[in-house]
């Protein structure tokens, strides 16, 4: 499993229908708004990185996703 953050840059005004649409894309754990350098922030799990790359490029495609910024995050203590 791989799990990472997304971090989102919208168009002024987009941001409510842009996590409505990306909340849907499957994959997607959870999305919030944030303050400051980015507009949002999405937690996403997948089942390799194959699927992580399909997910971020489905969220870029959504219409006025401006950037994603991608973070892959993972347990620091052995399984």
């Amino acid at each position: 499993m791989v799990r990472a953050y997304a971090l989102l840059t919208v168009d002024v005004g987009r941001i409510e229908k842009v996590l409505e649409e990306v909340k849907a894309i499957q994959g997607v754990v959870k999305a919030d708004t944030m303050a400051r350098s980015y507009d949002a922030i999405v937690e996403v799990e997948a089942a390799d990185l194959e699927e992580l790359e399909r997910i971020i490029r489905d969220m870029r495609n959504v219409d006025g996703v401006l950037s994603v910024i991608t973070e892959v995050v993972g347990d620091l203590e052995e399984e």
